[in-house]
């Protein structure tokens, strides 16, 4: 499996960035567009056997992107997958996390303690979310044994199944990097599941 974080959206590249969750549904920004295009160069030479995304936005622009640069007798078709959408980030969804950390200072204070526990407000938490895509990671794995896919996804998303991977405990989840369109390779067998890189993004810098 090579799983991605999408390219980068105007929310991604503000300063400070604002919270998407799964209720902002934008698309790529240009230099979203650039990243997106740079990870179909480098994964063109690549037989992808199946590719899945996220059904926002931002996530069907990048495997679109993917998809378009491969050959065509060897450009599977894009399946969307609801259960890969991002984090429901309730009440701070649209809001930065300066505004949030003044605004809300103990229900910021507690789920950068422990996201796993506290959660976004009137949203999900980390628990939440790896209850979600954990089940579907699991069978896209399992269902193609022996094939190489594509899964386009989210930060909070793919964290959460990285930590599972990992053998993470949920509340460690901000130790691992995802930027965007950084690439993780995992290696599923009968004897298990390997992570063999994390965040690759040498092909988005000159």
């Amino acid at each position: 499996m090579l799983l991605l974080r999408h390219g980068a959206t105007a929310a991604n590249l503000a300063q400070p960035p604002i919270l998407q969750g799964r209720g902002i549904n934008w698309g790529l920004a240009p230099a979203g567009v650039e990243q997106a295009e740079r990870t179909a160069r480098l994964l063109a030479p690549i037989q992808l056997d199946r590719i899945y995304c996220s059904p926002l936005i931002r996530a069907q622009e990048t495997a679109l992107a993917i998809s378009a640069a491969l050959p065509l007798e060897k450009s599977p078709s894009i399946e969307t997958v609801d259960a890969l959408t991002e984090v429901h980030a309730g009440r701070w969804e649209g809001r930065c996390w300066p505004e949030i950390k003044s605004a809300e200072p103990e229900a910021y204070a507690s789920h950068h303690q422990d996201a796993s526990l506290f959660g976004y407000p009137e949203g999900e938490s980390l628990t939440d979310v790896n209850r979600r895509v954990m089940p579907i990671f699991l069978r896209l794995l399992t269902e193609n044994l022996g094939r190489r896919i594509l899964v386009v996804a989210h930060n909070i998303v793919n964290r959460a199944f990285l930590c599972e991977v990992l053998g993470l405990p949920l509340i460690h989840y901000r130790n691992i990097a995802q930027d965007n369109c950084g690439i993780n390779i995992i290696e599923h067998s009968d004897k298990g599941t390997i992570l063999r890189s994390l965040n690759v993004v040498t092909h988005l810098h000159d």
